[in-house]
Parts: C-alpha cells; structure tokens; sequence
C-alpha cells in the first residue's frame, strides 16, 4: 500500500503543478486580453480559453487540495470527541467523500460522452468543442478518488510515518 500511495502522492503534486500552469496561463491571456481590448481591438477566443484553463486547474488541483487538506473542513467536533472515535468519525466522512466524487466522476464522464457524441460546440464565435473542457471533471475527480482511497484510514497523526500521504 505505500507504493500506491506514494504514487498517488506524486500524482496529485503533478496535477497541482498542471493546475498552476493552467491558472498562469489564463491570468497572462486575461492580461493580454484587457490590454487588447483597451487598445480596441476586439477578442473572441481569449475569455473563453481562460474559462476553459480556470475550470480544468479547479478539477485537476483537486487531488492535490485533498493530500494537503487545503479544502474547508470542520474541525471542531473531531477535536472534541476521543480518538478512537475521531477516527472513525474521520473513516466515515472519508468513505462518503470517496462515494461523492466516484458518483460525480461517473456523472460528468457520461456528460462528456454525450457531448463528444452530439459534436456540441460552444456558443461563442470560436466556437471550440466542449468535450475537452467537460472531460477534465470525470479526470479530476477520478484522480481525487485516488487521492481518497490513499488517505482511507490513515490516522492524521501518524501521516509522517507513511510515505508522503
């Protein structure tokens, strides 16, 4: 099991590192995109690319939000409850996250599917496919369950004796 997780682990930094390159990247285009607009000249590509790069580095840093617990949790009652139970406590609402993000990555997969099949484009006059920016919810949350099934039982404070969870 530590080889897995110390795979996921490397995997999540690999999308936290996509993740900020897709974010740079939109902040440059919404740099390059004010200022071309400022010197009246119009644009039809650029917002909607940075969209797409802003939603893709929200699904692929996922993982990596996870492995580092940057996401919001509610502490308080974990602290107040003795360890034993913490810990299942902690087990539970780790199982239901799993069930959470495997249903929502099969969700947004037969989402994909369905628009790769129907050919949809956006409404915009580039006019891209969808399908790319569709895909990168099934991806990230696949890889987020990863990342769960890595952390399933694993008691935060023995973190450190496991390899990089």
């Amino acid at each position: 099991m530590d080889g897995y997780r110390r795979f996921v682990a490397r995997m999540s930094d690999a999308c936290a590192v996509v993740a900020s390159v897709f974010l740079a990247v939109a902040a440059l285009i919404i740099c390059y995109m004010v200022i071309r607009r400022t010197a009246g000249f119009s644009t039809d590509w650029e917002l909607e690319f940075a969209v797409f790069m802003m939603v893709a580095s929200l699904f692929l840093g996922s993982p990596y939000c996870l492995k580092t617990e940057g996401h919001v949790a509610v502490g308080l009652m974990e602290t107040a409850l003795p360890s034993r139970s913490a810990y299942w406590l902690r087990l539970v609402i780790q199982i239901v996250g799993l069930l959470v993000v495997l249903f929502l990555a099969y969700m947004g997969l037969e989402k994909t599917w369905e628009v790769f099949v129907k050919g949809e484009l956006t409404e915009s006059s580039w006019a891209p496919p969808k399908w790319p920016l569709y895909a990168t919810m099934p991806i990230g949350f696949f890889l987020t369950a990863l990342q769960y099934i890595a952390m399933i039982g694993v008691d935060p404070s023995k973190r450190s004796e496991t390899p990089d969870v």
